[in-house]
């Protein structure tokens, strides 16, 4: 990890809310992590685009660095490009956040080293050096061959939905896009199989999340923590026997491993080690896996509420591919789909937050940051800004027709030097995966549950996404209206 210097005027003069007594700013953290969202507007609109979830810093929510002055959240396109352009200022840490402190501790803590880390972990040359190493991976030719697993894992999903059934659509994109993501990154498909290393991947992303493993980090076996640890253990071990394979085997698989084991910088010689190769995979998984998830759950419920833009986007996908799984060329023939998504992860941002911390003293919209502070660049306030979106609360694809907002006004997968490597790779599965799902069924939402965002790393919806089965029946405007919870904050839906 990149060492920062600290000097010692280290307090953090940035406008925020004052501590309560006693109990000081645990009630602003903990406002923060139970609704992101909903609790920065307030704090944008009280102190500006730039604002401290503490008056005086002091709070502690991402960096695994030993001093953080506090937390800072900016939103606004000058604001994003410079904590996304400053590639020597905003450093990235592992998405294991506060638990990478525990990696030192025993042996059992040992895999903090490497899970989580990948990209994420490395700053400065050294990931320009990695990401160098990995794009390969993620050129066209070899995003062409990954279509064909895309389509095939999806036919299969598709085939065991029932008509006429319940079905949670979060837990399928979930299962889906972690075939997908198993199946591309090791060439192993998880299918119906709970023992895979997918399932342990999201075993330890829920466990990782629990508030109990990050608030008592002890290793004790009736504690969240223990069974954290074990998890982490068990993912190494089978992703070292992998390498293992791969390398016996020439490591001439089409999989994004087996690619990463063969890298070589031709000037250096430099290759990825194999912990460097643990954390790779883990945050590709991650990373690739639950946003994809999340971006069409919520794309399908936008288009469940809005029946004229299902119906147009239906009239596209049948007459482009009547009725057959797109191809990649056919892809580029499908510009509503485009418009549709790219809607979509601006209205209900998957990834909501862009985390970096500053590794030294810097200045950030008129006011100075001590290195090590925490700055969270809001993607999804951005997404919403009314004079770059007109009407931004609307779910309207047809603006994109007219309009072409700079990296810095529209990132859903982040812009500059760190802009998401598999972005490519996400955005032609999510099509697959609406072309193939639309032409066949028809998702009716069911008002079962309120729809309250959740989450801070990625938004998803808080009671899941139950929807009713039917075949494409064109009936669009069955189970319109009625939606409860704050996601009408976030986007216009029907009464």
């Amino acid at each position: 990890m990149t060492a920062i210097a600290y000097n010692n005027n280290s307090s953090l003069n940035v406008p925020g809310p004052r501590p309560l007594p006693i109990i000081g700013r645990t009630v602003n953290t903990i406002s923060f992590v139970k609704d992101s969202i909903g609790y920065t507007r307030e704090l944008f609109q009280s102190y500006g685009r730039v604002v401290s979830l503490a008056a005086g810093g002091g709070t502690n929510i991402y960096s695994p660095l030993p001093n953080c002055p506090g937390t800072v959240f900016v939103y606004g396109p000058e604001l994003i490009q410079q904590v996304a352009t400053q590639h020597e200022i905003y450093y990235k840490y592992p998405l294991s956040g506060k638990l990478y402190r525990q990696r030192d501790f025993s042996a059992r803590t040992e895999p903090l080293k490497h899970y989580g880390v990948g990209l994420f972990g490395v700053n400065s040359e050294q990931h320009l050096q990695h990401r160098k190493l990995m794009m390969p991976a993620f050129h066209k030719q070899q995003l062409d061959f990954y279509c064909q697993d895309m389509v095939a894992i999806t036919q299969s999903e598709l085939d065991q939905m029932l008509v006429g059934k319940p079905c949670e659509i979060t837990d399928l994109m979930r299962r889906l896009t972690m075939r997908v993501a198993t199946k591309t990154l090791f060439g192993e498909d998880a299918g119906s199989s709970h023992q895979g290393t997918g399932n342990i991947l999201q075993e330890i992303a829920f466990c990782g999340n629990l508030p109990m493993t990050r608030l008592l980090p002890l290793d004790l076996p009736i504690l969240p923590y223990h069974r954290y640890l074990t998890l982490l253990a068990q993912f190494e071990s089978r992703m070292r026997g992998i390498i293992a394979n791969k390398r016996a085997q020439g490591g001439n698989e089409p999989d994004v491993l087996s690619m990463l084991i063969q890298a070589r910088d031709q000037e250096s010689g430099l290759e990825l080690s194999e912990d460097e190769l643990l954390g790779h995979v883990g945050v590709l998984f991650a990373a690739g896996h639950e946003t994809s998830a999340n971006a069409l759950t919520w794309t399908l419920f936008l288009l469940s509420q809005h029946p004229h833009i299902a119906a147009d986007l239906l009239d596209e996908l049948e007459s482009v591919l009547q009725g057959e799984a797109p191809t990649v060329e056919k892809l580029q023939q499908l510009p509503l789909l485009e418009r549709v998504i790219k809607e979509s992860m601006r209205v209900l941002t998957s990834v909501p937050w862009n985390g970096r911390v500053t590794s030294q003293v810097t200045e950030l919209g008129g006011y100075s940051l001590p290195a090590g502070t925490e700055v969270f660049a809001s993607i999804y306030q951005t997404h919403h800004m009314e004079e770059i979106y007109p009407d931004p609360e609307a779910f309207n694809p047809q603006r994109w027709e007219t309009i072409k907002p700079t990296n810095y006004e529209y990132n859903p997968f982040s812009t500059g030097p760190r802009t998401c490597i598999g972005a490519a790779f996400a955005l032609m599965e999510i099509k697959i995966v609406l072309a193939m799902l639309l032409q066949r069924f028809r998702l009716q939402y069911i008002n079962q549950n309120k729809v309250d965002r959740f989450g801070i790393i990625v938004m998803k919806p808080k009671y899941g996404m139950p929807m009713m089965v039917h075949p494409q029946d064109r009936k669009f405007a069955q189970g319109v209206g009625g939606v409860r919870g704050n996601v009408r904050e976030m986007v216009k839906l029907p009464e």
